[in-house]
């Protein structure tokens, strides 16, 4: 059982959502004790050039204009810090990930925050969580190599320090979907609780 549970959903899509249903089978087979829910939906803000200058700042120089602009991206990161587990359900546009899940990564990747640099290069800073993937695609095979989604997710969440990832896919639905689906679903129910 999963203590504390952060549950990003990244479909646009509210209604009909192939993530959103299976990643939402995912956090009740797993049965944790507290979620956070994280709807990628309702969009983040994408990094500029004001949010650079402030991350970039020391913390104990930041004046209260930089404080502000970080907020959002702090609490993103206190999220993925209290979870023990990370479901996140996305579906694959155009070969990669939806531009809500890569803003959330822009925003939570933060140097001396969530990963730093050492001398034999960046060490993730989450290290000792488990992270359980959701893809669905229409007609991307995931783990092909026109997959870019499932790759470049499980590389960011290492990045991070998370290393156990697992990717459940429903992929190919435009193909046959009904059997997309049932193949995810019994990858959930082996999931392990």
């Amino acid at each position: 059982m999963s203590k504390t549970l952060l549950h990003i959903d990244a479909s646009a899509r509210t209604e009909g959502s192939t993530t959103r249903s299976l990643s939402a089978s995912v956090v009740e087979r797993l049965t944790p004790t507290r979620t956070i829910r994280r709807d990628l939906a309702s969009p983040l803000p994408l990094i500029d050039e004001a949010w650079v200058g402030a991350n970039f700042t020391p913390a104990d120089q930041r004046d209260t204009v930089q404080q502000d602009i970080l907020a959002l991206s702090d609490q993103l990161v206190q999220e993925l810090v209290e979870a023990d587990t990370i479901v996140i359900g996305a579906p694959v546009y155009n070969f990669s990930v939806p531009a809500s899940l890569k803003a959330w990564i822009d925003l939570v990747a933060r140097a001396g925050l969530t990963f730093s640099y050492t001398e034999t290069g960046p060490k993730g800073l989450l290290e000792g969580k488990r992270a359980i993937v959701v893809l669905a695609s229409g007609g991307t095979p995931i783990g092909s190599e026109v997959d870019f989604a499932s790759g470049y997710i499980t590389h960011v969440l290492g990045f991070l320090g998370i290393t156990d990832v697992q990717v459940i896919a429903a992929d190919s639905m435009a193909v046959d979907p009904d059997a997309a689906v049932a193949k995810a679903e019994t990858a959930i129910t082996q999931l392990a609780a």
